[in-house]
């Protein structure tokens, strides 16, 4: 059963995520270009945010895994992965980041001229930051595509016994509303003893603590989806516990970062409260998805296969846009309504005249070759909507 709460929550993340890269734009971290005025209070909505909407991609993610292994065999499920995560990846590097990386060497005085004297002779030379040659904001595919394939056994082995001993036992866990709380162990592990040892670079090759944390989490999702109902009623019940639990968490955690220098104690104080802020918000987003957004609809068909494309496009219209407004003197609100705009609507544009209806550059950004197709207005059971959930 297609569950449609799933995808009204892949849609929310990744739309979510636009906002979170405009908002780069203004906030005081390092990003690709800056506002000429940067707002300190932006940092804590961003902080916020940014404990979980990795984490539960990656969680949704393992999640669709389940469904795309479970109508595939190993071999079928290995080619279409690369077929939808490597192929765009490279895509994407070839025609979506260099404009990125063009403009920001411009902003930073690195490069002069225009953009066909820098695509392609520049554009490939080196690896950024160095260089030029980079995946950006795409670095969640090939990430994606390797726990994808390393797991192949794993989940054909968990697909197989699920009768099993380790299965029965995360039934029997996911059934108590506080049984959700041994999942937390891992991560508390991951977070205190090797985050201080590894910085997250989106380079994949020595990237160990992000590999850890997010393959962990890839791993969660395909093992909550393979229990089934007994994970979904428990968040659905416990979904205000879960809620009130994520907002201590993390007003603990705000004041601990702001009241506190870093010690020994300090650091496996904030690593507990942070891996249980981001775990309460991902309980708390499944189970109030799960009570209210398990429905299909003719929105969610469309949305569900335009999130992809959207990802892929959207923060190099989000840099073109800043790269144009950065030194005007306007305020935070009307630029960062002009992004949102630009970057939502130039995606909508290029996804509806160049992606969507073009059979043969669908692929080129993960859909499917036909198009999908809308269910029916009186249709209730989804069964028409044609789009793989495993991205």
């Amino acid at each position: 059963m297609r569950r449609h709460d799933l995808d009204w929550l892949r849609v929310f993340v990744f739309g979510l995520l636009i906002f979170y890269h405009v908002g780069m734009f203004f906030v005081p971290w390092g990003w690709h270009i800056k506002n000429n005025e940067e707002y300190s209070w932006l940092r804590f909505p961003m902080l916020f945010i940014n404990q979980w909407r990795l984490p539960i991609l990656f969680v949704i993610s393992g999640m669709g895994t389940y469904y795309a292994l479970n109508k595939r065999t190993a071999l079928e499920f290995g080619k279409e992965r690369i077929r939808r995560l490597f192929l765009p990846l490279i895509v994407g590097m070839l025609l979506v980041v260099p404009p990125q990386v063009y403009i920001e060497r411009l902003a930073n005085d690195q490069f002069s001229g225009s953009y066909f004297d820098f695509w392609p002779f520049m554009a490939f030379t080196g690896v950024y930051p160095e260089g030029n040659l980079s995946w950006h904001h795409l670095w969640f595919l090939p990430y994606l595509l390797v726990f994808s394939l390393f797991l192949i056994p794993v989940f054909i082995y968990l697909r197989r016994h699920t009768d099993g001993a380790f299965i029965r036992w995360i039934k029997k866990q996911v059934s108590r509303k506080t049984g959700l709380f041994y999942f937390l162990i891992p991560l508390y592990l991951i977070e205190s003893l090797v985050e201080p040892f590894f910085d997250v670079t989106h380079a994949l090759i020595g990237d160990w603590f992000a590999i850890a944390n997010y393959s962990t989490l890839f791993f969660f999702g395909f093992v909550l989806i393979v229990v089934k109902d007994a994970f979904w009623k428990t968040v659905t019940d416990n979904r205000r516990f879960y809620l009130i639990c994520a907002l201590i968490a993390f007003t603990l955690y705000l004041g601990l970062i702001l009241s506190f220098e870093d010690s020994i104690v300090v650091h496996f104080t904030e690593a507990f409260l942070k891996v249980f802020n981001l775990w309460m918000w991902i309980l708390v987003l499944f189970g109030y998805a799960a009570k209210y957004w398990n429905k299909p609809s003719r929105a969610l068909t469309y949305c569900n296969e335009a999130v992809y494309p959207f990802y892929i496009l959207h923060q190099t219209l989000t840099i073109i846009a800043g790269y144009f407004i950065m030194e005007l003197e306007w305020g935070f609100m009307p630029k960062f309504l002009v992004l949102v705009v630009a970057t939502f609507g130039g995606s909508f544009v290029i996804y509806e005249l160049f992606i969507r209806r073009w059979k043969w550059i669908r692929p080129l950004f993960g859909l499917k070759l036909k198009k999908a197709i809308f269910p029916h207005p009186k249709q209730t059971d989804g069964s028409a909507a044609k789009v793989d959930p495993s991205f």
